[in-house]
């Protein structure tokens, strides 16, 4: 029989977690040939998810939960799942019920015909912004185009991975700046996908606002592209030569013509153009340096603080 760790990231989900686990308990139990256990990655928040937890895990030996010491993010707590689940199969998905359990059988069915890696793209999500929509399809369409990797749009965190990924994401890909939907596709080995569509929340709100998406954004652009700092390079090139020639119109000008135009407003548009793309690129600089930064202070991806029913 083989071993099955369903991860869940947790954050102040009070008002939704027991339903989750009693739909994800339902949906386990269905599952033949395999020995399933939950591990909820549970950040810490300001409600009363962990006390919740704490009582389903008194009555049920199969629910584990790992409590963080800190906000560290949803892909440090998807990576800390990973990191403490030994299993054959390991399930990653979200625990706001916008993954439906009842898939995990699917995932299992395509890891079961040789994919290691079997992940899912919402085709509709029924409460999503029309802005939030346009925000992610126009995120997706300039990573393609920038990126070697190629990311499905509407990609989510809900996967399966085999032992042999799980290894390689604990010994040998150990990045601060995690993005784990470029990180799959990049790390190669049979790969499949299903489509799903996302319920609405039951609950609660989104603990992704837009700041946080842009930020997550940036985060992805970063690790896997070098493309921004070579536009940069090729815009400075172009404005260094228009520069040039603009310089040696202004010096036959004033060898030739008997009087210059006064150029105020050619020098405040070019000011301003110029300046304004040295500031642009100038914090595209800063991104990469951050994340240089980041990977040099090795600070721990995460601290644990307690561990329930290991």
């Amino acid at each position: 029989m083989r071993t099955l760790t369903v991860i869940a990231p947790v954050y102040n989900e009070e008002e939704v977690i027991a339903d989750f686990y009693r739909e994800l308990k339902t949906a386990l139990s269905t599952l033949s040939g395999y020995r399933a256990t939950m591990l909820f990655v549970v950040g810490r928040g300001t409600d009363r998810t962990l006390p919740i937890l704490k009582e389903l895990a008194t009555k049920d030996k199969d629910l584990r939960v790992l409590w963080l010491s800190s906000r560290f993010g949803h892909q440090m707590q998807l990576l800390a799942g990973i990191d403490h689940a030994n299993s054959d199969v390991l399930v990653m998905m979200d625990s706001d019920l916008q993954h439906p359990p009842a898939l995990i059988s699917k995932l299992l069915a395509e890891f079961e015909k040789g994919n290691e890696v079997v992940y899912t793209i919402r085709e509709k999500v029924s409460d999503q912004s029309l802005l939030r929509k346009w925000c992610s399809d126009m995120f997706y369409w300039f990573l393609n185009r920038i990126s070697d990797v190629r990311i499905s749009g509407n990609a989510a965190d809900f996967r399966l991975i085999s032992r042999k990924v799980a290894d390689v994401l604990r010994g040998e890909i150990r990045e601060r700046n995690l993005f784990l939907r470029g990180i799959m596709p990049w790390i190669g080995f049979n790969q499949a996908a299903i489509r799903f569509t996302a319920s609405p929340r039951k609950a609660g709100k989104s603990k992704y606002p837009l700041s946080r998406l842009i930020t997550f954004g940036l985060s992805g652009v970063v690790s896997f592209s070098r493309k921004p700092l070579r536009v940069a390079t090729l815009v400075g090139l172009f404005f260094a030569l228009f520069g040039f020639c603009y310089a040696l119109f202004t010096v036959i000008q004033y060898l030739f013509l008997e009087a210059l135009p006064s150029g105020y407003a050619t020098l405040v548009v070019l000011l301003s153009v110029l300046g304004g793309f040295q500031l642009l690129f100038l914090g595209v600089i800063g991104e990469y340096i951050g994340a240089i930064f980041d990977e040099v202070k090795k600070r721990p991806h995460y601290i644990v603080d307690e561990q329930i029913n290991f």
